[in-house]
């Protein structure tokens, strides 16, 4: 049952191969074998990458059996249409085509099996290119909330400034009314005469417009602290919102990127291996001698390309005949004079009706 299969697979002619060896039937199950297990690394592979893109893994390996026939379907049709010959040269002319088809194939495999192999590799690489996308998208981010941010701080920064310019200024009225009032300053007076009572006065209009611009830009500080407070949670969210974006930067592409920027010959060897692997059933059938399968299925082939021929020449020779006779027949009917009395006095009535007719339209006319 298994060997029936296997010769499936090879797309060989079933009534055929049974007539031969075992040895030429083995020939052709190693190459059913080598198609069959090709289409399953294949389905293996496209259902991993199939499920990298939509994170599902019923899809993942309903697309990926799917994938696999047409891989299966694509190997047999290229194994069964390679026809052995006289000439080398002309089997590997015709083989090219079906050798780059192949090779297309073992890429589209092995790539998908390399991302699984290199699985943690391609992880760390991800790794480190998301913490840069991090830095680099809270550094975007900044930007766009910083000079701001910078623009309301320097005006919180003018009115502390203000406030203590003011305190300066109230602390040195009130320094200069003490000294007044001790004598050490100013008239050098000891006690509160008219001098210090002035000198008084602008010390106490100097500390309520004092208090008077504290609360005024104490409520215009805590009004700018709390626009900051918005911007910065603003810049929070921003960066809350593409933290997303970077963390499922782990697709398809990325990981194939990813791949690309691990040592090249390790991968290499690997897409070597499937190509080794996809191209084995044809490297087989060049190598392999002409067998007996081949005879047979050149002379089956032979002989039905004689038989449509000799239909084709026949057929060709009955039409020149039927024409012969047709030509003899209708040239004889020509020459016969009672057909020719005949359609003489047909052709004469028929004249008489049609004047008739028309000799009648005229009249009504009239």
């Amino acid at each position: 049952m298994l060997k029936n299969f296997f010769l499936t697979c090879s797309g060989v002619d079933k009534n055929l191969i049974q007539e031969c060896s075992n040895g030429e039937q083995n020939k052709y199950v190693g190459i059913g074998a080598t198609v069959f297990f090709t289409a399953v690394m294949a389905t293996i592979a496209g259902s991993y990458a199939l499920y990298t893109v939509f994170d599902n893994m019923f899809s993942a390996i309903f697309f990926g059996l799917i994938w696999g026939l047409l891989i299966f379907n694509l190997d047999r049709f290229i194994v069964a249409t390679i026809k052995k010959s006289d000439s080398k040269w002309k089997e590997f002319a015709q083989a090219i085509p079906r050798i780059i088809l192949a090779i297309i194939i073992a890429v589209v495999i092995s790539k998908p099996l390399e991302l699984k192999l290199f699985e943690k590799e391609i992880n760390q690489v991800l790794l480190k290119e998301k913490n840069q996308m991090i830095l680099d998208n809270k550094t975007q981010i900044a930007q766009q909330f910083t000079p701001e941010i910078a623009k309301i701080n320097s005006e919180i920064s003018v009115l502390k400034q203000e406030i203590i310019t003011k305190e300066n200024e109230t602390n040195a009225l009130y320094k200069t009314y003490i000294a007044e009032a001790e004598g050490t300053a100013g008239t050098r007076k000891l006690g509160k005469g008219p001098v210090y009572k002035e000198k008084r006065e602008k010390h106490d209009t100097a500390l309520k417009d004092l208090n008077l611009l504290k609360q005024e830009n104490t409520l215009k500080i805590k009004e700018k602290e709390a626009e900051i407070t918005t911007l910065q949670q603003n810049e929070k969210i921003a960066i809350n919102k593409s933290q997303p974006i970077i963390s499922n930067f782990d697709g398809l592409m990325a990981r194939i990127n990813a791949l690309h920027k691990l040592p090249f010959f390790t991968s290499f060897f690997i897409f070597l291996l499937f190509l080794a692997i996809e191209t084995s059933p044809i490297i087989a059938k060049l190598l392999a001698p002409k067998g007996s399968y081949d005879y047979k299925l050149e002379e089956k082939e032979s002989a039905i390309k004689t038989w449509a021929m000799q239909q084709i020449q026949q057929r060709q020779q009955m039409l020149s005949a039927d024409i012969s006779i047709d030509n003899k027949v209708y040239k004889d009917i020509t020459a016969d004079e009672e057909l020719y009395n005949y359609k003489q006095k047909m052709a004469r009535e028929l004249m008489k009706l049609q004047a008739d007719s028309f000799y009648k339209k005229q009249q009504k006319m009239l």
